[in-house]
């Protein structure tokens, strides 16, 4: 029998992530914020109050989430991967710097990727899948994923459920996330750097991601569900992820794994979709130069 990576009946799968960033959420764009306290404090709210506290709803709830860590953050944070790990929780490459790839030369996305894998082997916990900064993978992000051994990425957003991305170092697991199921559309917001204009209600947040669930189970999709520990950290935003949670294993028809879990089930799965990446090729002088 075919293994699929929808399995025991279920029509979807809820996969819970968390993006650590703290400082580097801001640093990666303009190290001069390290000099705003109110800025540096507001992200230091998300590894120092939102991990622990999302930490316990997890554990009240059971069940398990995967949580992208830059190297910079892991190096100054002494104890909380590790903290994070024993309670259960996959940990996961989320670059070193937080810095997009799509910014980075090739040498200085290799240096900065491999500054990372090498944190989290000092630390000694291992990692089976990357996320770029802000999503922003180069052309060359899959291959570096592959040529380091690890299992998936999920940075791309060429499709509503896992994928294969073969590459010139081997083959990867796609596990696309997208911006209708990100805390940072709804809840970003700081005067210096100029991130976001409202703060939406969680209640309407709740109510959005409980539809997009329901549309995803009707047609067999990854609800991958993108948090950021400074913003749904915070008490209301708080009680509506609980609420989330509790709603889908309400359902009976959705399974809540880890990115590494749904990925392994993704790789045995020989009908998954195969989607090389391609550059478009574009005409000199057709589009505006940026």
């Amino acid at each position: 029998m075919t293994q699929s990576w929808l399995d025991n009946g279920k029509r979807s799968v809820v996969a819970l992530t968390f993006d650590v960033d703290a400082e580097t959420g801001v640093l990666s764009m303009g190290e001069a914020y390290a000099e705003h306290a109110m800025t540096m404090t507001h992200q230091a709210f998300g590894p120092d109050v939102g991990v622990p506290r999302i930490l316990g709803i997890l554990q009240e709830l059971e069940v398990p989430a995967t949580f992208y860590f830059p190297g910079w953050v892991a190096e100054r944070r002494p104890g909380l991967v590790e903290r994070v790990a024993e309670a259960g929780h996959e940990i996961a490459h989320h670059s070193y710097s937080h810095v997009p790839a799509s910014s980075m030369t090739a040498d200085e996305e290799r240096r900065d990727f491999e500054r990372a894998l090498q944190v989290f082997k000092d630390i000694g916990v291992p990692v089976y899948g990357h996320r770029a900064g802000l999503w922003e993978a180069s052309w060359r992000t899959a291959s570096l994923v592959a040529e380091y051994g690890l299992l998936y990425d999920s940075s791309m957003m060429n499709d509503d459920r896992p994928y294969r991305v073969p590459t010139d170092k081997g083959e990867i697991v796609e596990l696309p996330p997208h911006w209708s199921l990100d805390d940072w559309e709804q809840y970003a917001f700081l005067p210096a750097p100029q991130i976001g204009t409202v703060m939406e209600n969680p209640l309407n947040v709740l109510s959005m991601w409980k539809h997009e669930l329901d549309a995803m189970r009707r047609h067999q999709c990854l609800f991958m569900l993108t948090n950021h520990p400074f913003l749904t950290g915070r008490p209301g935003r708080a009680e509506a992820l609980r609420s989330l949670i509790e709603y889908g294993k309400s359902c009976g028809d959705v399974d809540f794994l880890s990115c590494r879990q749904v990925a392994e089930r993704a790789r045995g799965d020989e009908a998954l979709a195969s989607r090389p990446l391609m550059k478009p090729d574009t005409e000199q002088g057709l589009f505006p130069a940026s």
